[in-house]
This record gives C-alpha cells, structure tokens and sequence, in this order.
C-alpha cells in the first residue's frame, strides 16, 4: 500500500533550517497494523503527515496505493485524503456542539455523499456507540469521544487510517479499550492501521514496530523481535 524511498522534509524557522526527516525509506503492505514510534522531535508525526497527503515532501518519492503522490497540487492531494484515509488524533477534534452522529457525517458532507446520517450511524454503531448517536461531546467521556473520532475516519470506508497518539489523552482502561477497536477494524475489514506513539505498550500491539530518532528510521521490526530485544535488556 505504502512505499517512500529516500523521503526528507526540511522546514525554514526564523532562518534556521530543521531538518525533519532524513531519506526515509520504508514499505507497508495492504492490512498491516503498524506503530511508528519515537520520543518528541524523532520526526514520526511529520512522517504521518506526508504519509496522510497533509503535507508535501522535499525530496524522495511516495506512493500510496499505487500513485504517486509527491508532484501533486493540492487539490489532487486533497481528493486522495477524502477517498483513502481517515485520521485519528489525540486531542478528538470534535465540535462542541453537535451531537455525535452529525460529526460523523461532516467528512461525508465534503463528498456529497448521500445517506449521510444513515451511513454516520452505521459507522456509530460499529464502534459502540449505538447508543450515543445525539450525545455531545460534553456528554461523552473521553473513550467515547476518541469512539466518535474514529468513526469519523471510519464512515469515509478508508483503506489507511493513520492515529496520531491516539491514547495520549485516555486512562488506561480507555486506551485498551481503543487500542482493541483498532485491532478488530484491522482483523475484520482488513485496514491498514498506522499508529504514531512514544508509549511501549500502546505500540506493543501493532504488529511491527518501526523507531525513529533524528529524523531517521533506527529499527524496523516485527512485534515477535522487538519483544525479544525488551527481554533481553538488563
């Protein structure tokens, strides 16, 4: 599904030039379930932006299956974002004010998808909350509302969902909670589930953990390996 060779990012801060990400090479096939790991500044949330068409790269090629999207304007990117991915952020990004079933449908809305409320009840229901479709945000834990987040991402039908710390605001309980829907979304629609993370145990459930540090991709590992190398430290 996804392949970049060489892929870098360079940023201009008040005149300081910031490298972001350094000829990042990588591919992950069609259904993986794949945590991107790294401490604050290891360049994983710039890679998922490239990755989710948000932004565009310096140099190196990306395709996405099968186009290659680096060259494209904006608009073609932005046809790419609405067919194929859906995202997940830590923060939910839910409007205030409207209840559940109508911040599912917005991404439809920018489609001019029909059924809307039919197709954002359906997405409600397969994350558990049926039961919740005209509850606000305010009327919604935390758990709940990264619920109503991902079905956002889901009611587009998206082959790639990338999850930006997904957890990061949840107790534990809510992150096992979460961290279990993407597991089924994975096992029984076959997506392809990106996780960006710096928490061990959030990205103990993927099934290959690729680390970064600087920019650059330090380790690229299955799951099975990466636990290993965590028994074998002193």
């Amino acid at each position: 599904m996804i392949i970049t060779h060489d892929l870098s990012k360079v940023y201009q801060l008040e005149g300081v030039v910031v490298n972001a990400l350094l000829g990042v090479s990588l591919e992950i096939a069609d259904g993986e379930f794949l945590a991107i790991m790294g401490a604050s500044g290891s360049g994983k949330s710039t890679l998922m932006n490239l990755l989710g068409c948000l932004d565009s790269p310096t140099s190196g090629t990306y395709e996405l299956d099968g186009v290659l999207v680096n060259g494209l304007n904006d608009d073609e990117l932005a046809l790419i974002r609405m067919r194929k991915v859906g995202f997940v952020f830590q923060s939910y990004n839910l409007l205030p004010k409207l209840p559940a079933v109508d911040q599912v449908s917005l991404p439809l809305i920018y489609s001019g998808t029909p059924n809307r409320r039919e197709l954002a009840s359906e997405a409600l229901i397969a994350v558990g909350l049926g039961d919740r479709l005209n509850h606000r945000p305010t009327e919604l834990s935390g758990g709940q509302q990264q619920r109503v987040g991902i079905a956002r991402a889901l009611v587009k039908n998206p082959s790639l969902i990338l999850a930006d710390e997904p957890t990061g605001n949840l107790d534990s309980r809510s992150t096992e909670e979460i961290l279990d829907l993407f597991q089924q979304l994975n096992d029984e629609r076959g997506i392809t589930i990106v996780l960006v993370t710096h928490e061990p145990d959030v990205g103990a459930r993927a099934n290959r953990v690729i680390t970064m540090r600087d920019g650059v991709v330090i380790s690229d590992l299955p799951q099975e390996a990466v636990a290993m190398s965590q028994e074998h430290q002193p």
